[in-house]
């Protein structure tokens, strides 16, 4: 019987095993260090609000495993001999394995800033860090957050509600603006110091400074601040977790390259996740991408590849949805944060009730190319039909109350937005 070993038991990993399991026979072996059951990663920041237990992210029951003959395993590997297919622990077992898919995850960016190594500096990635933020936020009067991004608002709000000061370094001039335009990214940016965070815009972490313990004691910015804190939060971004295989006649650069079939240079050996690479990339989208449904997509097509249906990976419209305290966030296709020639912009604020739209489209053809939303809701199949369709500007502002799930409130702001995008193309005629 042919055996698959999955290195990695999060969200791409798992899928991948559900999947070949759906479509075959073969023995499934799921490798990981982190926990023994497969979890949902973005419920971390409830956990430790005291929403829920740890067990509560568990998508699965536990028989569920033994139910569908997928073998849990936890062991680190630390090497591999791909020319005997052998995986090798660092408690000394040896697995073999017919075919390897890894989905190793990502890891916190650290960027070499002297005193990073420090007691009471860390990420947010794993349960490991979720259980190091229990230890390090005892006692904690002040914490400093290094960037302005997602991993760095859940951060936020999680040490506010134990009503611990928080000041976020944020590299732009406003929150997030490697991905937000201007004007979304001044929106959050007030929403996030309305509770109560201290944002130090165009702020660059410098150097981490010890006490006599080897613990953090304060920092010092690019342009010469010195903060007191007692930790340090590290949101600058994710990178593939490949450390192990450098070394190996594995190909990689960022990630672990792969082509459309999410195969590695090795037969046999595949990669998807975070670990995986483009060899070229899609579209607008990054070559390596941490995003949840993505990781769901590569388990899938890896799966059919796997068993005998070879599958390119096909991702789709870009899409990725978030919090930032009160605001949910949604983003379809593409806005991007740098005006863009040949594309223009239309944005609608409700200023009262913190919600906004920020539109891009074609400036010669009118075509529909992305849509930022906050707090406001929308239905994910009927924008991502606006996008395939290439549907023009007009008849996407025409068609807005079909997009949102709040019936009452869509008919109102729908025709706002109307009324100030009518408004704004009499202006640019």
């Amino acid at each position: 019987m042919s055996h698959v070993v999955i290195i990695g038991n999060g969200i791409a990993g798992i899928t991948a095993a559900r999947h070949i399991r759906k479509f075959s026979d073969k023995k499934i072996t799921v490798i990981s260090a982190e926990t023994e059951y497969f979890f949902s990663r973005t419920a971390l920041m409830y956990v430790f609000m005291g929403h829920m237990k740890l067990e509560h992210t568990q998508p699965y029951e536990n028989w569920f495993w033994e139910k569908n003959r997928i073998e849990l395993k936890q062991a680190y590997i630390d090497e591999i001999d791909f020319k005997n297919k052998t995986l090798f622990s660092t408690e000394g077992e040896e697995i073999t394995y017919d075919q390897l898919i890894l989905a190793t995850g990502s890891v916190t960016n650290f960027r070499g800033w002297k005193g990073q190594e420090l007691k009471g500096v860390q990420g947010l990635v794993s349960k490991q860090d979720l259980e190091l933020l229990e230890e390090n936020s005892a006692n904690l009067t002040h914490a400093v957050i290094v960037g302005g991004g997602l991993i760095g608002v859940e951060l936020a709000e999680m040490l506010h509600t134990r009503n611990i000061e928080v000041t976020m370094l944020v590299r732009e001039n406003h929150f997030w603006g490697s991905v937000l335009p201007a004007e979304g990214g001044k929106l959050i940016s007030d929403h996030i110091q309305q509770h109560g965070i201290n944002l130090l815009f165009e702020t660059e972490l410098d150097e981490i400074i010890p006490d006599e313990n080897n613990h953090v004691k304060a920092i010092t910015t690019l342009d010469g601040k010195q903060i007191d804190c007692q930790l340090v939060g590290i949101a600058t971004g994710v990178k593939p977790n490949i450390s192990f295989l450098k070394k190996t006649e594995l190909e990689t650069e960022i990630g672990i390259l792969v082509n459309r079939n999410l195969e590695t240079n090795i037969p046999d050996v595949y990669a998807i996740g975070d670990c995986a690479q483009q060899r070229e990339a899609i579209g607008n989208r990054k070559s390596v991408e941490a995003v949840w449904y993505t990781g769901r997509m590569m388990g899938e097509t890896v799966a059919q590849t796997i068993c005998g249906n070879p599958n390119a990976y096909n991702p789709g419209n870009w899409f990725n949805s978030a919090k930032f305290f009160d605001i949910e966030y949604q983003t379809y296709g593409w806005v991007f944060p740098k005006k863009k020639e040949g594309i223009s912009d239309f944005y609608w604020e409700d200023k009262k009730n913190q919600r906004a739209l920020h539109f891009q489209y074609k400036t010669d053809s009118k075509e529909f190319l992305g849509i930022n939303a906050f707090g406001i809701r929308l239905r994910h199949e009927v924008v991502n039909a606006w996008l395939t369709e290439k549907l023009p500007i007009e008849n996407v502002i025409q068609q807005l109350p079909k997009a949102n799930f709040d019936k009452e409130f869509s008919k109102k702001f729908s025709k706002q937005v109307q009324k100030s995008f009518q408004q704004s193309q009499l202006q640019k005629a």
